[in-house]
């Protein structure tokens, strides 16, 4: 498949999941803040409230395998800078949060996916240093 095809195809899948993602847990009787939240820390897909916690979700999409692989330590890096510039920009430091991962797996082929909450997937990970650790 050419780049130009596949890049759409992803960014149509990825699309998708998200929108799924953010159904289930709406029905799961979370509510969801922001979709998106890009700043120049990195992007957070979903922000969302489940009681009295703050959750930051990832979400991962993919046609086939297991789509939680592909949140690696530098990927959960971005999440935790993004997530930093979130609750400072609002001014709740303090406020109880964690980091959920949602792996969605939707073959082109079906109708519904099926979908994995990994809850508190991860801890808050420090950036790099300057000296690369």
């Amino acid at each position: 498949m050419n780049p130009i095809a596949r890049a759409f195809l992803n960014r149509f899948l990825g699309d998708r999941g998200e929108r799924a993602a953010d159904r289930y847990l709406r029905q799961r009787g979370m509510k969801v803040l922001v979709r998106r939240y890009r700043t120049w820390a990195g992007e957070i897909d979903l922000i969302a409230r489940d009681g009295d916690v703050l959750v930051f979700v990832e979400v991962k999409t993919r046609g086939s395998g297991t789509p939680i692989d592909a949140v690696v330590l530098e990927k959960q890096r971005r999440i935790c800078r993004a997530a930093h510039h979130f609750l400072k920009s609002e001014g709740i430091v303090d406020i109880r949060h964690r980091f959920d991962v949602i792996a969605v797996v939707w073959p082109l082929s079906r109708d519904t996916p099926t979908i994995e909450h990994f809850e508190s997937a991860f801890e808050p990970v420090e950036p790099r240093g300057p000296d690369g650790q």
